[in-house]
């Protein structure tokens, strides 16, 4: 559809959720399509991925910059060239400048594998089991300056089991995440997301919800 909002991925590894966004793009009536794939890494599977979904992609090696403002402008240059109005962080290994941030405020969102606030950084599964918590998650929240932060847009819970480790708990989570990052591009497509300080509001709420409730087979 013309009217498809037009979205780049940026990814580092093997881009699983990269690969849910393309899958949810490549669905009739997704109002959104992905037109690049950018990595900091030149092996990273994700670009594979892409490249089979026949899907421009293009590498940035943050190690040929002399600093993080000279690779975030590059960065934002590639972005740009594409046309895309939406920037969606994917396994993307690398901490952006506030500058980045702030030129794509409110156009650049990431999935975090945890219910933010808690949790934030890494090794999110090792320390919500060392922490005893029942509920763990994943988050897609708006980006802004600050680590793991900012406007939350979807979030979705799973059970911490007594069995569990750090593995089995990231497989759970993991499912999650390749369910609500698409339903987070989708509501931002429709047009449906209003971002009111700190918190994001869902025009349709009821609908968004039973959407992550009862999940399409």
């Amino acid at each position: 559809m013309a009217d498809e909002l037009k979205v780049a991925v940026l990814i580092s590894g093997r881009g699983s959720n990269l690969q849910a966004l393309l899958d949810a793009c490549a669905k009739p009536g997704f109002p959104a399509a992905v037109v690049r794939v950018i990595s900091n890494v030149a092996g990273a599977y994700g670009l594979e991925r892409a490249s089979r979904a026949g899907i421009a992609t293009e590498v940035i090696d943050h190690r040929g910059f002399a600093g993080r403002e000279a690779f975030d402008t590059a960065l934002d240059k590639a972005i740009r060239a594409t046309g895309a109005q939406l920037v969606c962080l994917a396994g993307f290994m690398r901490l952006l400048t506030p500058g980045f941030a702030e030129a794509w405020s409110g156009r650049l969102i990431n999935i975090h594998p945890s219910l933010l606030p808690c949790f934030k950084g890494l090794h999110t599964h090792r320390r919500a089991i060392e922490a005893g918590v029942r509920i763990h998650g994943c988050t897609v929240h708006f980006v802004t300056p600050d680590l793991d932060d900012g406007p939350i847009l979807v979030q979705a819970a799973v059970p911490v089991l007594g069995a569990d480790d750090e593995d089995s708990l990231a497989a759970r989570v993991l499912a999650a995440e390749h369910r609500i990052y698409p339903l987070a591009v989708k509501l931002i497509a429709e047009g449906r997301v209003t971002i009111d300080g700190r918190s994001v509001r869902l025009a349709r709420e009821t609908a968004a919800s039973d959407a992550l409730l009862n999940p399409p087979e």
